[in-house]
């Protein structure tokens, strides 16, 4: 049975930085592609970040390259998502993914089977 479990959010203040963490069981974790996910109230479900497992490839939304940094420590089964520069635009429940994507489907919700619970990041202004 695949698990993933999604934490580390909360609420921070425009500029600053959070970590999410993303601890997966049940499926070996290099042969997965591994992504976040974020949805505001009212909008649709957002890739954001992505790893792709067979090239290891990192695919990120222009929303948040170069502030965002996607990482997964195999050992571990655990992928991170470091946030820096954080605006109140960031603002959503994020969920972490799990699946048989590549590159040119990395932030499509359709190519993941296995998701998260989400956890939730505010941030206020």
């Amino acid at each position: 049975d695949v698990q993933l479990q999604a934490s580390g959010g909360g609420l921070v203040q425009a500029g600053g930085s959070l970590r999410l963490s993303c601890a997966v069981s049940g499926l070996t974790f290099g042969n997965s592609a591994i992504a976040w996910f974020r949805q505001a109230p009212g909008k649709e479900r957002e890739g954001i970040a992505c790893i792709v497992s067979d090239n290891d490839d990192t695919v990120y939304s222009d929303s948040v390259k170069g502030r965002f940094t996607i990482a997964s420590d195999n050992a571990k089964n655990t992928a991170y998502l470091q946030m820096n520069s954080l605006k109140p635009e960031d603002t959503a429940v994020y969920y972490c993914a799990a699946g048989r994507a590549i590159t040119s489907t990395a932030t499509t919700p359709r190519a993941y089977t296995n998701w998260g619970q989400g956890t939730l990041v505010t941030v206020s202004s």
